[in-house]
């Protein structure tokens, strides 16, 4: 047994020399960034039910692989290839390959791991990611993988693709941290064969017909500077800068980059060959002693092709088996521009599978519109066999991805069809390509089998039935009559102004959630619409394009033209890491609609800026998207030595019409922020981040008119939430009250809380709660209050839940510290005790 185990250790070795080490255990640079912290801990690191099941499930993974490494396998008998996201602007393209021995993943963009915890995608065997381009596209969503994967217990993870993929993760440690519990290996493009249990997968470069610097979205000439001018919008000013941005440099003092837009990587997934099935009853009628010891080896010698005598009579396999299935191909393609049309066509790895013997069964066109169009490309396409099917993933994906999030605001919008608007949708304007061979357009959850059939699946497709979710809540008891009882108070009451509210300020919630993006509840993400043309945003976590999708919909490119200003309060991933799509969309946008392109003023600690230029310099251009202000030049009294700085900061008051954009240190890690805005109409608006309960807050927060802080935790909870840097509610409630806050809204639930917090018993008429697409106004402070009645009645079991939970917490907490008091918790409690105190003690290392 020890023997097996240690050629099975010795295999894996094998197998990950091949592969670049980047993270884990063995990197020597994993204490450079220890500046930075992880995910939030205040929700990440608090026990959430399920996670133990997964990582059991990565356990029991990790054990089969071991087992099957000393035998020989038969092919996979059920292999399908299943959308996780169809190609939508929102969300991207993304595939999931399943057999019975792996999972496999094409593409990661934002909100990838959103989808597949919503729709039950298993991560626990993830362990091969294959990236078609470095791209924010098909990247943007991997950092939040990589930390779902380690947290589910997954050893080890390979990403194949363009050799930039090393530096990105390089990059990404800047906030993620070293990741030393799963082990991180990048295969680039070069290493081209991969084999496992399932498949070999042959990595095809595809290189652009034109090396350009300038190769991104398509854009007007007119419409945007070139990027040599764009890049003199944002440089370092001097020594101070340089070495806050940490520029990577060569001997001769030029920046190093690596960026190259120009390759893109084809996949060719070859399933490996599955012997026939045995044929009992036939193989009875031929004599041969089925039911004894001595079938056996017949049997094996039949599949393996050999003919077998038995008593005298020769018997040939296709007698007694069904035909060996050679093991189908399936291709993924990402043709991005028309620069890859020609190489693609030509190549000649590619044209092997286009041949009726060796053909592909599946070839997956992540593929924009316009290149389909092309008579190229559909040359290229009918060269294939009639029998291929074509499954295409682009904008042109008219499903909806996040089921859940349309349920509940449905549900919601019926309390107020307002302050909780209906869900848009984007859709293309752009027509379809015509296509004379076999297509399915990409949906979520669309399958298709690969074996034992080759077939399209739909039955896993969720449905989208508004009129269901209406009626389901109408079913929900006395959730109707509070809801009358509410519209009754809007007709009647002292707020019947509905015609003379002012419509500005405006926020939109668009996250609301903790540590990572969940199925009801995104992460941090806050649109501060100012005026019908001035906008701000507060935070930027993963998806935050994704949610201004489904809340304006088609109106989304205009919304995104009117932001001038993005505020990041610290530097955990949830917080941050959905700006460069942002970025990259509104430029987008302004191209689209034919307007200039200006960069956005980002206000941020300057940590972020190293993030920036290593993604800058490896994988996209970005720098000259923003123009930069420390957040830290925004505190009372602080000093801005630097002239561009002070004209960013002069910019920023005039874009937005304020009179003061103030920012203080908050108690959460090192270079946390909240900000206060004050308009030239009397409004203040106050963001609190992510911290505990903060003097400085309250000083600069004081006489608000809306305060926004976080309550991540429920009361009870207080020792937690000091463990994590966190707030309790009625600690968010206590700072507003002492702010003298005209009302609090409070924000950044644990994900625990998925449809609603625990209510406190100083929730009081000054005090809402927030939710995904949530849109509110001053005037609406008088009515937020008496939403919560309704609220209550619609997630009356969901609270029921969570209150009893809270019991068997207390009850617990109760038996340790009578065991505690007896003397009886020996050296267990005591570690339970330190072990808080070692994770403060490491967080505060990396925060240092």
């Amino acid at each position: 047994m020890l023997a097996a185990l240690l050629h099975s250790r010795a295999t894996a070795w094998q197998f990950l020399k091949r592969a670049t080490p980047l993270l884990g255990h063995g990197d020597v640079n994993a204490g450079v960034s220890r500046a930075a912290c992880l995910r939030p801990w205040g929700d990440s690191m608090l026990p959430r039910a399920g996670k133990k099941p997964a990582k059991d499930a990565a356990l029991r993974h990790v054990r089969s692989k071991e087992k099957r490494a000393h035998r020989e396998l038969p092919g996979p008998s059920t292999v399908h290839a299943q959308v996780v996201s169809a190609g939508s602007r929102e969300s991207g393209s993304a595939l999931y390959v399943f057999s019975e021995y792996n999972r496999y993943l094409f593409n990661c963009g934002e909100g990838t791991q959103r989808l597949m915890q919503e729709h039950k995608l298993k991560a626990a065997r993830l362990d091969n990611i294959f990236l078609t381009r470095m791209s924010w596209e098909t990247v943007g969503g991997l950092s939040g993988m990589i930390l779902t994967l380690k947290d589910t217990g997954v050893p080890e993870c390979v990403l194949s693709g363009p050799p930039q993929l090393e530096k990105y993760l390089n990059a990404i440690k800047v906030f993620s941290g070293p990741l030393e519990d799963i082990k991180l290996s990048v295969r680039p493009y070069t290493d081209s064969v991969y084999k496992d249990d399932t498949m070999t997968v042959t990595q095809v470069p595809i290189f652009a017909e034109q090396k350009a610097e300038g190769m991104r979205l398509s854009s007007s000439p007119n419409s945007s500077p070139t990027s040599s001018q764009r890049r003199e919008l944002w440089r370092p000013d001097d020594s101070e800068e340089n070495q806050t941005n940490n520029r990577a440099t060569s001997p001769e003092g030029k920046e190093r980059t690596t960026r190259d837009p120009s390759l893109v990587v084809a996949y060719v997934c070859k399933l490996h060959p599955k012997k026939g099935n045995f044929l009992v009853l036939k193989a009875k009628e031929l004599g041969l002693p089925v039911g004894t010891a001595a079938i056996g080896p017949i049997i094996a010698a039949l599949k393996n092709g050999k003919s077998v005598t038995y008593e005298g009579k020769e018997i040939q396999p296709e007698e007694v088996c069904t035909p060996t299935d050679p093991g189908p191909v399936f291709l993924v393609i990402d043709c991005p521009s028309a620069q890859f049309i020609q190489p693609l066509c030509t190549n000649d790895v590619l044209q092997r599978y286009q041949n009726g013997e060796d053909g592909a069964t599946l070839v997956v066109h992540m593929t924009p519109e316009s290149v389909l169009k092309t008579e190229e490309y559909q040359r290229w396409i009918e060269r294939f066999p009639p029998s291929t099917e074509h499954m295409i993933m682009n904008e042109q994906a008219c499903c909806i991805h996040n089921i859940r999030s349309q349920k509940i605001q449905t549900q919601l919008n019926l309390i107020h069809t307002d302050i909780f608007p209906q869900l848009q949708h984007y859709k293309s304007t752009e027509s379809q390509a015509a296509l004379y061979v076999p297509n399915v357009r990409a949906e979520c959850l669309l399958k298709f089998q690969l074996r034992p059939k080759a077939e399209w699946q739909r039955d896993a497709i969720p449905p989208c039935d508004e009129e269901e979710f209406v009626k389901e809540a109408a079913e929900v008891p006395n959730f109707l009559q509070e809801v009358e009882k509410f519209k009754q108070f809007q007709t009647t009451g002292s707020v019947a102004l509905s015609g003379k509210v002012d419509r500005y300020p405006e926020v939109v919630f668009l996250g609301t959630g903790s540590a990572l993006p969940m199925k009801i509840r995104n992460v941090s993400g806050t649109l501060v619409n100012i005026s019908s043309s001035q906008s701000l945003l507060l935070d930027c976590g993963e998806g935050t394009f994704g949610q201004m999708c489904r809340h304006y919909g088609n109106h989304v490119d205009e919304m995104l033209t009117k932001l001038s200003t993005v505020f990041i309060s610290h530097i955990h991933a949830d917080h941050h890491t959905g700006l460069v799509n942002l970025l990259l969309q509104r430029e987008r946008a302004l191209n689209s609609l034919g307007k200039a392109f200006t960069p956005v003023y980002l206000v941020a600690p300057t940590q972020i800026m190293t993030w920036l230029n290593q993604y800058h310099d490896h994988c996209q251009e970005i720098l000259s998207h923003v123009n930069f202000i420390p957040a830290k030049c925004l505190c009372e009294g602080a000093e801005v030595p630097k002239f561009k700085t002070k004209s960013f900061i002069q910019a920023v008051l005039k874009r937005n019409d304020l009179t003061k954009f103030q920012t203080c240190l908050v108690r959460h890690c090192k270079n946390a922020f909240a900000c206060n805005l004050t308009h030239q109409s009397g409004w203040r608006i106050v963001f609190s981040g992510d911290t505990m309960p903060c003097d400085a807050l309250i000083h600069m927060g004081k006489n608000a008119t809306l305060l926004i802080h976080e309550a991540t935790l429920e009361d009870g909870m207080e020792e937690e939430a000091m463990d994590k840097r966190h707030s309790t509610t009625s600690q968010a409630i206590d700072i507003g009250m002492k702010m003298n806050a005209e009302f609090i809204m409070l924000n950044h639930f644990s994900q625990r809380y998925a449809k609603i917090p625990l209510f406190s018993d100083d929730f009081n008429q000054r005090v809402g709660i927030s939710f995904d697409h949530m849109r509110i106004r001053p005037g609406d402070f008088q009515i937020l209050p008496r939403l919560l009645a309704p609220l209550k009645a619609l997630f009356a079991e969901e609270i029921e839940e969570m209150e009893e939970r809270r019991e068997r917490r207390e009850l617990r907490a109760g038996k340790t510290v009578g065991l505690e008091s007896n003397g009886e918790a020996g050296g267990g409690a005591k570690r339970e005790q330190e072990e808080p105190n070692q994770e403060m003690a490491s967080k505060r290392l990396k925060a240092n």
